[in-house]
């Protein structure tokens, strides 16, 4: 069993066939029995896209897919990593030289990133080797938040090895910080949910402190999940850092026009919280400061004040450095009218007028809308995925995740449920001009789950 401070519920084996399936493989793999079970959950992200790593709040929910990682510490300084999907290869290091590939985002760097935190966040050099066996149901690169679900699990499997304990939060915080290890600039949202999850309720995740707060969800609706079957990893292409970097620069450049420090600022956040005006006014700030056109680096520059040589080394990352163009209205745009949408949801949720399922359903329509328009995350097949989930009696429907690819989220009456889930199969994943990979095709409702 494993824990993580007295509010961590713990696994309890029990006769859980996957368990005692993942137990036996174990056996098979290692020739021994693994003294722990460690899973961290997937999430759904509801509402709120792109918009954690410039410092606003989300507003996702756990799903019932997960990781499951049995254990078992051993004397050596050996790192044994094993998955029960035969397209993971098997992988073995020295627990005391941790090294991180960024260049190929493998499946077992994503467990080293949480194996690495945990070992840096306690200062430690001399760390006990473990045999890991990890069992995954959540489907990878679909949004879902596989990647960070196994960062969290190894960072709780680690924890738990050296029988130490950190609080929830203070674990979502380093896991957040060294998934960034494997070269990806995230937020913080999907290893915070993995961790503050809990049955029944989404969660408002704010940032700087981290903090969690319930949203009720309407009980008249359910949100289902689709996945696009186009697989998009965020950390094996320049697309999501470039956003980043485009938010970071937009950042930079309205600091600058209102007369801020714009050399300290990072987030677009943290210039609304100096001017103390609402998102609607930041809005408006974004028209006024910057224009729809692309910008180039030298025009960056110039709008700075400072060289080309100074943008590359001391702004830019190292990914980004030879980006010939980067669009900050748009962007900022897409994060201030976001960052309200997620308010709003929430608002509308605490409320629960009668309508309350359409109102739900406008605001994400707008956020898909957002995202494909003006951040310019999504792809054709999210985009007939949406319009089918629409047709067939979606109040609303966006994509979810990083984007590219992987998964849609919609808001569905209860009443109008076995219809759609058969319309949709039909029209997206049967219909005459499709051909998607029978594993790879997933249409589920969920309901908010929880870390356990």
């Amino acid at each position: 069993m494993a824990t993580e401070g007295p509010a961590m519920r713990r696994i309890q084996v029990a006769e859980h066939p996957r368990l005692l399936k993942l137990k036996e493989m174990f056996n098979s793999k290692f020739g021994s029995s693994p003294k722990f079970y460690v899973r961290a959950p997937g999430r759904v992200n509801i509402i709120g896209e792109h918009i954690d790593y410039c410092g606003y709040s989300v507003l996702p929910m756990a799903v019932e897919q997960d990781m499951l990682i049995a254990v078992e510490p051993v004397k050596t300084n050996t790192l044994q990593l094993g998955n029960t999907n035969p397209l993971y290869p098997d992988f073995s290091t020295s627990s005391n030289n941790i090294q991180i590939d960024k260049t190929k985002p493998l499946w077992h760097n994503y467990f080293l990133c949480g194996f690495k935190g945990i070992q840096e966040h306690f200062g430690l050099s001399d760390l006990t080797g473990m045999n890991c066996l990890v069992d995954g149901n959540i489907p990878p690169s679909s949004g879902l938040s596989s990647s960070s679900a196994l960062v969290c699990c190894a960072g709780l499997v680690t924890l738990t090895a050296l029988g130490m304990n950190l609080s929830k939060v203070e674990l979502a915080e380093i896991c957040a910080k060294s998934e960034r290890y494997i070269g990806t600039e995230g937020g913080g949202m999907d290893q915070s949910i993995s961790f503050l999850a809990e049955e029944g309720t989404a969660k408002l995740i704010e940032f700087s402190p981290l903090r969690a707060t319930d949203v009720k969800l309407p009980s008249g609706a359910v949100f289902v999940i689709a996945n696009s079957c186009v697989e998009m990893n965020k950390a094996a292409t320049s697309h999501f850092n470039i956003r980043v970097m485009e938010c970071r620069l937009a950042a930079k450049l309205l600091a600058k026009h209102k007369g801020l420090q714009w050399n300290k600022v990072l987030r677009l956040e943290e210039v609304q919280a100096q001017l103390g005006i609402s998102l609607e006014e930041m809005l408006s700030v974004t028209e006024d400061a910057l224009h729809s056109d692309p910008y180039s680096p030298e025009e960056i520059c110039m709008c700075l004040g400072i060289s080309l040589d100074e943008l590359r080394t001391q702004i830019l990352s190292q990914n980004t450095r030879d980006v010939p163009i980067f669009k900050l209205y748009q962007r900022a745009k897409h994060v201030y009218s976001e960052a309200a949408r997620v308010l709003q949801f929430k608002k509308i949720c605490e409320e629960a007028p009668d309508n309350v399922v359409q109102q739900l359903g406008e605001l994400m329509n707008q956020s898909h809308r957002s995202c494909r328009d003006m951040y310019e995350c999504s792809c054709p097949e999210l985009d007939q995925l949406v319009d089918i989930c629409r047709k067939f009696g979606a109040q609303g429907s966006r994509l979810t995740g990083a984007g590219w690819g992987g998964c849609t989220v919609s808001i569905v009456p209860v009443d109008k449920l076995p219809g759609f889930l058969a319309n949709v199969q039909e029209a997206f994943y049967q219909g005459s001009d499709a051909s998607f990979a029978p594993e790879k095709q997933s249409l589920f409702a969920t309901k908010p789950g929880d870390f356990r």
